[in-house]
Formats: C-alpha cells, sequence, structure tokens
C-alpha cells in the first residue's frame, strides 16, 4: 500500500522529533505548523506537556494574508520576543517534517534575529 504525502510528512516529523530528543538537554522546543494559508509556531516544554508561548499568522495586526514569508517572519519575532519575556532563550528547532525553506527559513531567521538560540 502507497503512503500518501500527508502519511509521508507524519513520518518525517517523527523522524525529526526522534533526532531533536537526543541533542536537546532539556532545552524547550520551537514547533512549526505550515497550513496552505497560516503559519502557527509554539514553543513546548516536552518534560511537562505544556505550551510555554505561541504566536500565529491569525493574529491581529500580522495583515490579511499569512501565506508569505513576511508573514512568517512576524510570527518568528513576535514568539521570540514573548519568549524572551519569559525568560526563555535556548530552543532546539522543530520543523516538524517541513523543508528548511520558505516560510519555515524566514520563520527561523526572524526568531534568531530577535534573540532566540537554536
Amino acid at each position: 500500500m502507497a503512503l500518501s504525502s500527508r502519511d509521508i510528512l507524519k513520518q518525517r516529523a517523527q523522524r525529526v522529533r526522534r533526532r531533536l530528543r537526543a541533542v536537546s538537554k532539556g532545552r524547550p522546543r520551537l514547533s512549526v505548523f505550515r497550513s496552505s494559508k497560516n503559519i502557527y509556531a509554539q514553543i513546548i516544554d516536552d518534560q511537562n506537556g505544556v505550551t510555554l508561548v505561541a504566536a500565529s499568522s491569525l493574529e491581529d495586526g500580522r495583515g490579511a494574508k499569512g501565506s508569505d514569508r513576511d508573514a512568517a517572519a512576524k510570527v518568528g519575532a513576535a514568539l521570540a520576543q514573548r519568549a524572551l519575556e519569559k525568560g526563555l532563550k535556548d530552543v532546539v528547532f522543530d520543523r516538524g517534517g517541513y523543508i528548511f525553506h520558505g516560510r519555515i527559513k524566514a520563520l527561523a531567521e526572524a526568531a534568531r534575529e530577535a534573540g532566540l538560540n537554536f
């Protein structure tokens, strides 16, 4: 039986998370979800199973279009700002099975520029 593209994405995401667990050393995980119209990011404490900080392109003031690199960069900057306010500086980046390109890369670079280390 052939796997669907969604199943392949899930397998890739699990593989990425398995590798991250090996190197995370207790750091929280910056997880990214990309839909066709918006982008979402959250910082998760996997030891306690709690979302510490979240941001998305659906929030007010982010503009009408959430599916471009500019919106992803704004989400990354907003997430980093909120994380720094809570005292989170070091995270591990979980690209969630997506290729590190385009919107995912823009979000990561904006978060780095705003002060997050990963």
